[in-house]
Protein backbone atom coordinates (compact mmCIF):
# COMPACT_ATOMS: atom_id res chain seq x y z
CA UNK A 1 0.00 0.00 0.00
CA UNK A 2 1.22 3.47 -0.85
CA UNK A 3 0.35 4.71 2.64
CA UNK A 4 0.93 8.40 2.00
CA UNK A 5 -1.43 8.42 -1.00
CA UNK A 6 -4.08 6.35 0.79
CA UNK A 7 -4.41 8.73 3.74
CA UNK A 8 -5.14 11.63 1.39
CA UNK A 9 -8.35 9.82 0.36
CA UNK A 10 -9.55 9.25 3.92
CA UNK A 11 -11.84 11.79 5.59
CA UNK A 12 -14.21 12.09 8.56
CA UNK A 13 -16.96 10.23 6.68
CA UNK A 14 -14.77 7.17 6.14
CA UNK A 15 -15.41 4.02 8.19
CA UNK A 16 -13.69 3.94 11.56
CA UNK A 17 -10.84 1.60 10.72
CA UNK A 18 -9.82 3.91 7.88
CA UNK A 19 -9.99 6.92 10.20
CA UNK A 20 -7.67 5.01 12.51
CA UNK A 21 -5.27 4.54 9.59
CA UNK A 22 -5.27 8.28 9.00
CA UNK A 23 -4.50 8.85 12.69
CA UNK A 24 -1.22 7.01 12.16
CA UNK A 25 -0.04 9.93 10.05
CA UNK A 26 0.76 11.97 13.16
CA UNK A 27 3.08 9.24 14.46
CA UNK A 28 4.62 8.55 11.06
CA UNK A 29 8.39 9.00 11.15
CA UNK A 30 9.84 9.35 7.65
CA UNK A 31 13.36 8.66 8.95
CA UNK A 32 12.53 5.01 9.62
CA UNK A 33 11.82 4.42 5.94
CA UNK A 34 8.76 2.31 6.66
CA UNK A 35 6.45 4.05 4.19
CA UNK A 36 8.95 5.13 1.56
CA UNK A 37 7.14 4.89 -1.79
CA UNK A 38 7.42 4.52 -4.64
CA UNK A 39 10.63 2.49 -4.71
CA UNK A 40 12.48 3.19 -7.94
CA UNK A 41 15.93 1.70 -7.27
CA UNK A 42 17.44 -0.92 -4.99
CA UNK A 43 20.82 -0.98 -3.30
CA UNK A 44 21.92 -4.37 -1.99
CA UNK A 45 24.72 -4.31 0.58
CA UNK A 46 26.45 -6.95 2.65
CA UNK A 47 25.74 -5.56 6.09
CA UNK A 48 23.79 -3.27 8.37
CA UNK A 49 26.52 -0.59 8.47
CA UNK A 50 25.92 0.31 4.83
CA UNK A 51 22.14 0.26 5.32
CA UNK A 52 22.48 2.76 8.18
CA UNK A 53 25.14 5.03 6.68
CA UNK A 54 24.52 5.19 2.92
CA UNK A 55 21.32 7.30 3.09
CA UNK A 56 23.02 9.78 5.45
CA UNK A 57 26.23 9.98 3.41
CA UNK A 58 24.19 10.43 0.23
CA UNK A 59 22.18 13.27 1.75
CA UNK A 60 25.39 15.15 2.58
CA UNK A 61 26.27 14.74 -1.12
CA UNK A 62 22.90 16.37 -1.99
CA UNK A 63 21.38 13.06 -3.06
CA UNK A 64 18.28 12.22 -1.02
CA UNK A 65 17.42 8.50 -1.13
CA UNK A 66 13.82 9.14 -0.05
CA UNK A 67 13.29 11.73 -2.78
CA UNK A 68 14.63 9.42 -5.48
CA UNK A 69 12.88 6.29 -4.14
CA UNK A 70 16.04 4.39 -3.27
CA UNK A 71 15.73 1.45 -0.89
CA UNK A 72 18.84 0.01 0.79
CA UNK A 73 18.63 -3.68 1.66
CA UNK A 74 21.16 -5.34 3.95
CA UNK A 75 21.65 -8.94 2.83
CA UNK A 76 23.46 -10.19 5.93
CA UNK A 77 26.62 -11.43 4.23
CA UNK A 78 28.30 -11.57 0.82
CA UNK A 79 26.80 -14.93 -0.16
CA UNK A 80 23.33 -13.63 0.65
CA UNK A 81 24.00 -10.61 -1.60
CA UNK A 82 24.32 -12.96 -4.59
CA UNK A 83 21.07 -14.76 -3.73
CA UNK A 84 19.18 -11.50 -3.23
CA UNK A 85 20.51 -10.01 -6.45
CA UNK A 86 19.50 -13.11 -8.45
CA UNK A 87 16.00 -13.02 -6.95
CA UNK A 88 15.42 -9.29 -7.48
CA UNK A 89 16.94 -9.25 -10.97
CA UNK A 90 14.59 -12.06 -12.01
CA UNK A 91 11.42 -10.77 -10.36
CA UNK A 92 11.80 -7.00 -10.63
CA UNK A 93 12.37 -4.41 -13.33
CA UNK A 94 13.95 -2.02 -10.83
CA UNK A 95 17.60 -1.01 -11.33
CA UNK A 96 19.87 -2.61 -8.73
CA UNK A 97 23.16 -1.31 -7.35
CA UNK A 98 25.26 -3.92 -5.54
CA UNK A 99 27.95 -2.85 -3.06
CA UNK A 100 30.51 -5.45 -1.98
CA UNK A 101 33.48 -5.51 0.39
CA UNK A 102 36.91 -5.95 -1.19
CA UNK A 103 37.12 -9.62 -0.15
CA UNK A 104 34.01 -10.54 -2.18
CA UNK A 105 35.65 -10.92 -5.61
CA UNK A 106 34.22 -14.42 -6.17
CA UNK A 107 30.72 -13.07 -5.36
CA UNK A 108 31.38 -10.17 -7.75
CA UNK A 109 32.18 -12.73 -10.47
CA UNK A 110 28.99 -14.66 -9.68
CA UNK A 111 26.87 -11.53 -10.10
CA UNK A 112 28.53 -10.18 -13.29
CA UNK A 113 26.93 -12.67 -15.76
CA UNK A 114 23.43 -11.82 -14.44
CA UNK A 115 24.01 -8.06 -14.40
CA UNK A 116 21.43 -6.31 -16.59
CA UNK A 117 22.10 -3.05 -18.46
CA UNK A 118 20.20 -1.13 -15.78
CA UNK A 119 22.27 -2.60 -12.91
CA UNK A 120 25.62 -1.59 -11.44
CA UNK A 121 28.08 -3.25 -9.10
CA UNK A 122 30.89 -1.75 -7.03
CA UNK A 123 33.53 -3.59 -5.06
CA UNK A 124 35.34 -1.54 -2.43
CA UNK A 125 38.99 -0.83 -3.21
CA UNK A 126 40.05 -2.02 0.22
CA UNK A 127 38.35 -3.68 3.16
CA UNK A 128 34.88 -2.80 4.38
CA UNK A 129 32.88 0.42 4.50
CA UNK A 130 34.57 1.38 7.79
CA UNK A 131 37.87 1.42 5.84
CA UNK A 132 36.67 4.12 3.45
CA UNK A 133 35.32 6.48 6.12
CA UNK A 134 37.64 9.43 6.87
CA UNK A 135 39.81 8.82 9.94
CA UNK A 136 38.91 12.26 11.31
CA UNK A 137 35.24 11.26 11.38
CA UNK A 138 36.05 7.98 13.17
CA UNK A 139 38.31 9.74 15.69
CA UNK A 140 35.73 12.44 16.43
CA UNK A 141 33.08 9.77 16.97
CA UNK A 142 35.31 7.68 19.25
CA UNK A 143 36.43 10.65 21.34
CA UNK A 144 32.84 11.80 21.83
CA UNK A 145 31.81 8.28 22.81
CA UNK A 146 34.74 7.67 25.19
CA UNK A 147 34.57 11.24 26.50
CA UNK A 148 35.75 10.40 30.02
CA UNK A 149 38.90 8.60 28.85
CA UNK A 150 42.19 9.78 27.39
CA UNK A 151 41.97 11.14 23.89
CA UNK A 152 42.16 8.59 21.08
CA UNK A 153 44.41 9.39 18.11
CA UNK A 154 45.34 7.54 14.92
CA UNK A 155 48.26 5.76 16.63
CA UNK A 156 45.51 3.42 17.88
CA UNK A 157 44.97 2.32 14.27
CA UNK A 158 47.78 -0.24 14.13
CA UNK A 159 45.97 -2.74 11.90
CA UNK A 160 45.31 -2.00 8.22
CA UNK A 161 41.70 -3.13 8.81
CA UNK A 162 39.63 -0.49 10.59
CA UNK A 163 37.18 -3.00 12.09
CA UNK A 164 40.09 -4.81 13.81
CA UNK A 165 41.26 -1.48 15.25
CA UNK A 166 37.76 -0.66 16.47
CA UNK A 167 37.40 -4.08 18.08
CA UNK A 168 40.62 -3.48 20.03
CA UNK A 169 39.68 0.07 21.05
CA UNK A 170 36.27 -1.01 22.32
CA UNK A 171 37.81 -3.93 24.20
CA UNK A 172 40.44 -1.72 25.90
CA UNK A 173 38.48 1.49 26.43
CA UNK A 174 34.88 0.40 26.50
CA UNK A 175 35.23 -2.97 28.16
CA UNK A 176 32.59 -4.34 25.85
CA UNK A 177 32.35 -5.88 22.42
CA UNK A 178 32.44 -3.71 19.30
CA UNK A 179 29.11 -3.90 17.45
CA UNK A 180 28.92 -2.73 13.86
CA UNK A 181 25.32 -1.51 14.00
CA UNK A 182 25.93 0.41 17.24
CA UNK A 183 29.03 2.07 15.79
CA UNK A 184 27.26 2.87 12.51
CA UNK A 185 24.60 4.77 14.47
CA UNK A 186 27.33 6.64 16.38
CA UNK A 187 29.03 7.59 13.09
CA UNK A 188 25.67 8.57 11.61
CA UNK A 189 25.13 11.18 14.33
CA UNK A 190 28.59 12.71 13.67
CA UNK A 191 28.36 13.14 9.90
CA UNK A 192 28.06 16.89 9.40
CA UNK A 193 29.62 17.98 6.11
CA UNK A 194 31.34 16.85 2.92
CA UNK A 195 34.61 16.77 4.88
CA UNK A 196 33.20 13.63 6.52
CA UNK A 197 32.99 11.86 3.18
CA UNK A 198 35.87 10.17 1.38
CA UNK A 199 36.43 10.21 -2.39
CA UNK A 200 35.29 6.58 -2.74
CA UNK A 201 32.10 7.21 -0.76
CA UNK A 202 31.37 10.20 -3.01
CA UNK A 203 31.89 8.04 -6.10
CA UNK A 204 29.58 5.34 -4.74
Amino acid sequence: INYLQVIELINDKSVQNLQWLKSLESSYNSSNGTFKYPIRKLIITEGITEEILLPVLAKICDFDFDKYGIQVISAGGKNQVVKLFYAFAELSKLPIFVLLDSDAKSNYNQILPKLRKIDKIHILKSGEIEDILPKNLILRTLNDYFVNLNSIDDTEFEDSRMVKNLEEIFKKKGFHEFKKSEFANLIKSHIKSKDDISAEVTMI
